[in-house]
């Protein structure tokens, strides 16, 4: 029998994940206290479908295979698997652990979303953390592969372990986190770019868009099929690695040196958003989330082909 799984939060993220755990055939007890939540929840599902089946995932999924209660204590009654995606403010976290706690099954599992709390920050809404982990996916997590996966001293034995498996059974990739640390491993590999490119914004050196294209039309492409490590093992040929640092050590400490330290002041907003807004052109917010999601769905078909 497949084990029915929670979503507590049906925002963009909750309801991804809801359409990933729908399209591999578990039904989903989902809550979310905001008005109209159901409506959208559904409204989502019913969008990613197509997407889903495309990529051969929905085979034995139901989209209407989904239960919305009116508490959380009544979402996580009878699920094997807690996804929690409820907004990161920490009163509002400890508030939804404290209403569940009792009401989890004996074996069951929480993972949450959170991005910027730390594991241990939310373990504080407790009276017996060890059910709980962090599983931060990326937007969206019924495309995106990824999934960071953390325990800690307070996490019981094999816990982590099994939230792995059930994210790769789910097609996830999950990589694990093994110190805590603010922004876990991938959202600080991104801050980092990020900075780089709104200093080259900043001084004049590139526009916007420019930075967008340097990425998606250059090394985005590599980091699509490989990371930076191994990408750097392969550029100097035979002598892998060990050859590369040795000849492009001088330059990278260099470059280290001289990026920049922007700050978001207001200006550099302004400068940010009216890039954007000229690169995104008569494209509304549907028309680019539309098209995200094919140039992903296009990226993992064919990553999964030459994988295979």
């Amino acid at each position: 029998m497949t084990e029915t799984y929670c979503s507590l939060g049906a925002g963009v993220i909750g309801a991804s994940w809801t359409s990933l755990f729908l399209a591999h055939g578990h039904p989903v007890r989902a809550y979310d206290p905001a008005d109209g939540a159901e409506d959208r929840l559904r409204d989502y599902v019913k969008t990613a479908w197509p997407v889903m089946t495309e990529l051969e995932l929905t085979t034995n999924g139901d989209p209407d295979a989904i239960t919305f209660c009116a508490t959380a204590a009544e979402a996580v009654k009878g699920a094997a698997f807690i996804q929690e995606s409820v907004p990161e403010r920490l009163p509002i976290k400890h508030a939804i652990y404290a209403e569940i706690e009792d009401a989890m099954g004996a074996d069951a599992i929480l993972s949450s979303s959170a991005s910027g709390l730390t594991l241990s920050q939310m373990q504080n809404g407790w009276r017996d953390p060890a059910r709980m982990v962090l599983g931060h996916p990326f937007n969206p997590p019924h495309l995106v592969p990824l999934v960071e996966v953390m325990g800690n001293e307070h996490t019981a034995e094999g816990a982590v372990e099994r939230t792995e498996a059930i994210y790769k059974a789910l097609g996830k990739v999950t990589i694990r986190v093994r110190k805590e640390v603010a922004g876990h491993v991938a959202n600080r590999l991104q801050a980092a770019l990020w900075r780089e490119a709104i200093s080259l914004v900043s001084e004049g050196v590139t526009t916007v868009e420019d930075v967008d294209k340097a990425i998606w039309a250059g090394p985005g492409v590599r980091w699509a099929a490989m990371g930076p490590n191994m990408i750097w093992h392969l550029a100097a040929g035979p002598g892998g690695l060990a050859s590369y640092i040795n000849h492009f050590a001088d330059s990278f400490e260099g470059w280290w040196d001289d990026l920049g330290d922007p700050r978001l002041d207001e200006a550099t907003q302004k400068a940010l958003y009216e890039g954007v807004l000229a690169e995104a052109g008569d494209r509304d917010m549907d028309d680019l989330a539309a098209e995200r999601d094919a140039l992903v769905m296009g990226i993992l078909k064919a990553t999964a082909a030459a994988r295979k």
